[in-house]
């Protein structure tokens, strides 16, 4: 199989480097880690599939052209979630439960993320006793209690229900909601309902073009945007329970755009195990978990990461993190960071 372009450049690259061993591990990790991301929490009433709270379903946008849901009950039961918690690796959400009296992983059940390709409203259902801190005004807006800073705000809909985003799409989805406009893409919302319920997150998408359009078209981008605007619908699904468990489907506008990017993504794992270093083959076997299958129109990545994988990469990443700073961005960030990475509304002046 030969590789696509993009991909050999970048191995060609990385082979003019010095070949220390912790250059490669970072690199194996990095690649890794771009595969996880892609797959990057309440149990379901409706014989074995997903379940969408109908609250959360109704302040869906009508022009979303993605959804994703994650059950947190499910998530903070997870052997990975338990380790990130006893490594110190949850900082911020320790800091931001201390500022505002909420704390996501014990007072949030559900989170249900909707976008437009443009702008993104967070919904979520679970117990809600927020309070105004740091430069965060407190405000009321049609009848619903709104805190806000900069351009984002944050609207209660009632004790347990909450909407999270930009100014302006949460004012648009507290009209929405005042006038009871209840318009969710149905297309979307049924694609979601056949996700089995045994994941703790997912996401259904279509409608790429406008994604792809930001996209600058010259150089690597240019090939990611071509990616996107191949696909007409896309399903993510992952399950933290006994390791990494999940799949990602596409499908494409055509069987030779299939074919590209079932090429694209063989590509990336391929150079991912080429980029192992000797002395921790073990990691070969995260690339060999991750499979990529090709029919006609549909692309479909399935990912199988045992659990003592996954603590031996934490493990991994918890040293360098401790000589060097952490590699990829797996990592917590530190206050400066963080301060730069978190939503306008709750940044610290």
């Amino acid at each position: 199989m030969r590789l696509p372009d993009a991909t050999i450049e970048t191995l060609t690259l990385n082979r003019r480097q010095d070949a220390a061993g912790h250059h490669k591990t970072r690199v194996a990790l990095r690649h890794l880690c771009l595969v996880l991301m892609a797959l990057t929490a309440c149990h379901s009433a409706e014989s074995g599939r997903t379940s969408i709270d109908p609250a959360l379903a109704a302040l869906v946008p009508p022009d979303a052209t993605m959804l994703a849901g994650i059950r947190m009950e499910a998530v903070c039961a997870t052997p990975l979630y338990k380790k990130m918690l006893a490594q110190n690796r949850l900082q911020q959400l320790d800091d931001f439960a201390h500022e505002t009296g909420f704390d996501p992983r014990r007072d949030v059940r559900e989170l249900l993320i909707a976008s437009n390709g443009k702008d993104s409203i967070v919904t979520a259902r679970g117990t809600f006793n927020l309070r105004a801190f740091g430069g965060v005004t407190k405000s009321s807006y049609k009848g619903y209690t709104l805190f806000t800073r900069d351009r984002g705000g944050v609207a209660l809909i009632d004790s347990s229900t909450a909407i999270a985003g930009s100014l302006p799409a949460v004012r648009a989805t507290l009209d929405r909601q005042k006038a009871g406009a209840h318009g969710a893409p149905v297309e979307l919302l049924a694609r979601a309902r056949q996700i089995p319920a045994e994941y703790q997150i997912w996401s259904v998408s279509s409608g790429f073009a406008s994604l792809a359009a930001g996209i600058p078209m010259e150089g690597n981008a240019a090939n990611l945007g071509r990616i996107l605007q191949s696909l007409e619908n896309a399903n993510l699904a992952a399950d933290l329970r006994t390791g990494l468990n999940g799949y990602i489907d596409g499908l494409c506008r055509s069987d030779q755009d299939a074919k590209s990017l079932g090429d694209a993504a063989r590509g990336l794992v391929g150079l991912g195990r080429l980029s192992v270093p000797e002395n921790q083959p073990e990691l070969l076997r995260l690339w060999d978990g991750i499979k990529v299958d090709q029919q006609q129109r549909t692309v479909k990545i399935t990912v199988a990461i045992p659990q003592d994988l996954i603590d031996k990469l934490m493990d991994t990443l918890q040293k360098q993190s401790g000589r060097r700073g952490m590699p990829v961005s797996l990592a917590a960030p530190n206050r400066q960071q963080a301060a730069s990475s978190e939503p306008e509304w709750h940044r610290q002046e």
